[in-house]
This record gives C-alpha cells, structure tokens and sequence, in this order.
C-alpha cells in the first residue's frame, strides 16, 4: 500500500471518527448524562461541604460543550490511528475485504481498549468516591489498557504460529483462550478498588456503567461501519486510478515494440 493510499485511509478514518463521535455523543446525552445527575445529586445530599466554591465550569456547560469537545476531538484520534493499524491489517489478517477488516478492528479495538480494563476497573460517577484514589485507578486502568493490547498481539501471534500445525479454526480457538486465560490471571494479580460510599444507590451505578458501555458501543461500531464503508470506496477508486494509468502508459510502451 503506498503512501498516498495510506494518507487517504487516515483522512477517512478521522471523518469516521468524527462521525462516530456525533453518534456517541447522542448516546452520551441521552444515556448517561441524566445518572451522572442524579449521582451529582446523591453526592451533594449526602456531603458534609456545603457553600464551596462555586465550579469554573458549570454543569450545564460540561453536559453539552464538554462532553461534545471530548467525544468529538477522542473520536478524531482512535479514528486517525484505527485507519493506520487498517492500513497495516488488511490483507494479513486474512481474506477479508475492507469492510470485514474495518469491523474486525473494531471489534477488536473495543474489547482490547475498553471492554477488557472496564471490566477490571468499570466506570464510576463523576464527584463520587475518593478523589486521592483517582490517580491510583487511573494508573492501573491505563496498565490494564497496555496488557490487554500486548496480549492481543501475543495471541495473534500465537493464532499464526499455531494455524500450519492446527489449522484456522482450531489455531484462533487457542489463541482466544490464551488471551482469556492472561487476562484473567492480570485481572487476579493487579489490585481491585472499591471507592463508592457503601451507600450509593447499585441501581444508578449499574445504569450509569451500563449506559457508558453502550456509549463506547455505539463509538465503536459507527466506527467501524463507517470507516469501512469510505475505505471501500476509498480503496476501489485507488484500483481504478492505477488500472487507468497502466491503460494510459501500455499504447507509448507498445509503440517501440510496432516499430
């Protein structure tokens, strides 16, 4: 694939992800920001600081700037580097179109990225828990991030080595246990938090993490979708290109051979 297939895929993959940000942004309002308010307010009845300084940033502006400005500018990005391990993937990861490759890495990248850590350290409700615990859980969830990709990459490696010997079905059914039985050793071996007041409603804090997987759900499947539908056509009008100019240059390179 040469360099200006590969600036292509990444321009595409950035409007993707900007797309994929508006489709999680939608999810995050209507999902998520009504069990942050509710924690807010469970916070704010049960707290003994009353009268504190008023916040730089008011809720209303966090809720609909804030939150856009984030999900929109992350989008851009995993958009940007989803293109470029695409641009890598396709064709070595079987034979799968454009399409297959797109939602397979995304798939992949939604497990690896945010499935895997979640479920070690799932997401709690802003202004809720122990803030001196917040650098500690956010040290631990980006290791638990690193070790989960690292032990895809291992078990993909393995599916590959093991695939002559075991053949494709049986050589991926290995390389996926491995993977679950890492994890779940990383997942024994690093240390679990509990910040939440004993207190706080399960309820809420069962929505508001069931609504945040679905937000990144919803990131990761428009994504997907997407991007393999520009990347297809993206890919295609590159075949054309090149098939055009070798139609182009075969006449002036038949003429020498006439004379």
């Amino acid at each position: 694939m040469n360099s200006s297939t590969v600036r292509t895929l990444l321009v595409r993959g950035m409007l993707a992800g900007l797309v994929a940000g508006l489709f999680a942004l939608v999810a995050a309002y209507f999902l998520g920001e009504p069990h942050i308010d509710a924690a807010i307010a469970y916070e704010e009845a049960h707290s003994h600081e009353h009268g504190g300084e008023a916040p730089l940033v008011t809720r209303g502006m966090q809720a609909t700037a804030g939150l856009a400005t984030a999900l929109l500018v992350y989008g851009v990005a995993i958009g940007g580097i989803a293109s470029l391990a695409f641009s890598f993937a396709l064709g070595r990861v079987g034979r799968f179109g454009p399409r297959a490759t797109a939602l397979l890495l995304s798939g992949a990248a939604f497990v690896c990225v945010y499935l895997v850590p979640f479920l070690k350290y799932p997401a709690n409700p802003p202004s809720v828990g122990d803030p001196a615990s917040l650098d500690k859980r956010t040290a631990l969830y980006f290791l638990m991030v690193l070790l989960s990709l690292l032990l895809a990459v291992a078990a993909t490696t393995l599916g590959k080595r093991l695939a002559p010997r075991l053949g494709n079905w049986y050589a991926t059914v290995a390389a996926v246990a491995g993977f679950a039985s890492a994890v779940g050793l990383a997942y024994a071996f690093l240390p679990s938090l509990s910040e939440l007041p004993k207190h706080f409603p399960a309820l809420l804090l069962w929505e508001f993490r069931v609504s945040t997987l679905a937000v990144h759900l919803v990131l990761w499947s428009a994504l997907g979708l997407t991007f393999g539908h520009l990347a297809e056509r993206a890919l295609g009008s590159a075949v054309r290109a090149e098939s055009d100019e070798k139609g182009m240059e075969s006449p002036s390179a038949a003429a020498p051979a006439a004379n």
